[in-house]
């Protein structure tokens, strides 16, 4: 029983998943338990655990594909004005404002958007990868000039849809549940498989422990490093779909501001190593849903959304110094240091 206990505990996303059953669990305690009540209008479900789920959709999503990035010790804060050129093109298509053609038709408007987030990620992944420009320096290429397309789109405005089969991205239910979530279980399942069925997994885990090494055993390390950040760009192409569906339009400003942050954050809390190395894809999925019910406790409990960053501030203190190799060394001569007062006493 104890060689289970410690196999489940060393995996990655073991104490990820404990940490937000503790948050939800705190939640029922202070709501008297009716944080967990659960409502069914028309068929569906409705709830607090279902928004968190619903609402942080596209964090899990951005997380999914950040893991990659991080594990490489690369960053790619552009996924927010992804989002944003993502969004503007899809409800620009729907609208009718750009290819009258395609005039409310909803898949060419989504795969045209998806198309679009995946050339955005392959920008990066080229600069990165071709240029040897720095990840963070390469990406904030796109997190400034994005959103300026984003609005080239949109002629400046906020472009509003009214599109049931749109609405239905995010708004949408399939067996009493919310589509985003049939989206997450898709995107994260494929790429799961992709990374653990296939040799990507370990060459990427091999890139982000020692790039040079890797190149001199046979790595095509350009190749996974562009593979990887367009992924990025196609996973926050779809995040963009989602968020503009759920607010039924295009708002370039605000789409995905600063969404960027969260996702690091929910794969730092996953356990990814920011300089790079191992990863997992399903702790960065719990580190997203620790984020959002963060988000929704501290609205919840009627604390002032102000907050909310004061406490993402704390969590990536502390990450930062579990992830210290000082800090761990001076933890550790404390302790020794008081064991061997405690004996000479």
């Amino acid at each position: 029983m104890k060689e289970k206990w410690n196999k489940l505990s060393q995996k990655k996303a073991f104490w990820p998943v404990v940490i937000f059953l503790v948050i939800l669990l705190f939640n029922g305690i202070m709501t008297g338990g009716e944080f967990f009540s659960l409502s069914i209008v028309d068929g569906h479900l409705y709830g607090r655990l279902i928004d968190i789920f619903r609402n942080g959709s596209k964090l899990m999503i951005l997380a999914a594909g950040m893991t990659m990035v991080l594990a490489t010790g690369g960053t790619d804060i552009s996924v927010g004005s992804v989002m944003a050129i993502s969004g503007a093109i899809a409800c620009s298509i729907v609208n009718g404002n750009i290819l009258p053609g395609l005039h409310g038709n909803v898949a060419a408007a989504v795969v045209l958007s998806i198309l679009a987030g995946t050339l955005c990620g392959f920008w990066n992944g080229f600069l990165v990868a071709k240029v040897k420009i720095q990840p963070i320096v390469a990406t904030m290429i796109l997190l400034v000039a994005g959103r300026g397309i984003a609005q080239l789109i949109t002629k400046g405005k906020i472009i509003t849809v009214n599109s049931d089969a749109y609405y239905f991205i995010n708004g949408g239910y399939i067996l009493g549940l919310p589509f985003p979530l049939f989206i997450v279980i898709f995107l994260v399942g494929l790429l799961l498989l992709f990374v653990s069925r296939t040799s990507f997994g370990l060459f990427l885990e091999s890139v982000g422990c020692n790039a040079k090494a890797s190149k001199f055993a046979g790595i095509k390390v350009d190749r996974m490093l562009l593979a990887i950040y367009t992924i990025s760009g196609a996973f926050a192409a779809v995040a963009g779909l989602i968020e503009s569906s759920g607010i039924k339009g295009a708002d370039c400003n605000n789409a995905g501001l600063n969404i960027e942050l969260d996702a690091i954050l929910a794969v730092a809390i996953g356990g990814t190593n920011l300089m790079g190395g191992r990863f997992s894809i399903p702790a960065s999925i719990a580190g997203a849903l620790i984020v959002q019910s963060i988000t929704t406790t501290v609205l919840a409990q009627g604390v002032p959304a102000a907050y909310i960053r004061v406490l993402k501030a704390i969590l990536i203190i502390v990450i930062c110094l579990s992830q210290s190799k000082e800090f761990k060394g001076m933890l550790a001569a404390h302790k020794t240091a008081k064991k061997r007062k405690a004996v000479e006493e």
